[in-house]
């Protein structure tokens, strides 16, 4: 069998209709991957720059939603409400602003996890049909050398291939990205209670001065 004819390009062409869709929809899935975990990495990396920033005092574009959310929650002052009420309902209007915050952060993570969870299964459809092919191809010619069996087993092994191709890097990113955005995700928390008490105070001043 030519060498030529088991190349990616030449066992894309000789795929039956089934096997071309599965590559392609593997190939769409793979690019798909590696432009969620693109947007990841920089997602991340703008939120632990804005809340470095945070711990020096400046506010970020991209937190400016939870110290706005914190500043008028601790503006208000309700009758025989003392400063651990306030303070509290303070850091919930910091942590549900965050909440949101992390969630439009989060975006398409839980996209990875489909890709990684279903490029496997979408993988093995293409390795069954491609081992019936082969069988089809033995069934018809009643011939069982190399050159009957190896276009239909060739296709099964690309797709099984590019299946995990797809899978394996959705898995890690999915699993370190998360990983990240929790420990994020906790820094952010400490940040918020140590925020909480100067916003109180800022607060309180605000309303003698008033």
């Amino acid at each position: 069998m030519d060498p030529a004819s088991m190349s990616p390009s030449a066992m894309f062409l000789q795929a039956g209709p089934v096997g071309k869709a599965v590559i392609i929809t593997l190939a769409a899935a793979s690019v798909w991957c590696w432009a969620l975990i693109a947007e990841g990495i920089y997602t991340t990396f703008r939120l632990r720059r804005s809340l470095k920033a945070l711990e020096k005092g400046t506010v970020s574009k991209f937190l400016r939603p939870v110290l706005d959310a914190g500043t008028r929650a601790a503006a208000v002052t309700l009758p025989d409400e003392g400063v651990g009420d306030v303070r509290r309902r303070t850091i919930e209007a910091m942590n549900g602003a965050a909440t949101q915050t992390m969630i439009a952060t989060e975006g398409g993570f839980s996209n990875l996890a489909v890709i990684a969870s279903v490029s496997p299964f979408v993988g093995l459809l293409g390795t069954v049909w491609g081992i019936m092919s082969s069988f089809i191809s033995i069934a018809a010619s009643n011939d069982t050398s190399l050159a009957v069996v190896a276009p239909g087993i060739a296709e099964a092994l690309a797709t099984t291939a590019i299946g995990l191709i797809a899978a394996i890097p959705a898995a890690v990113a999915y699993s370190r990205l998360g990983a990240i955005l929790g420990k994020l995700s906790q820094t952010l928390a400490h940040l918020i209670e140590a925020l909480s008490v100067d916003l109180i105070a800022k607060g309180r001043l605000a309303v003698k001065e008033g």
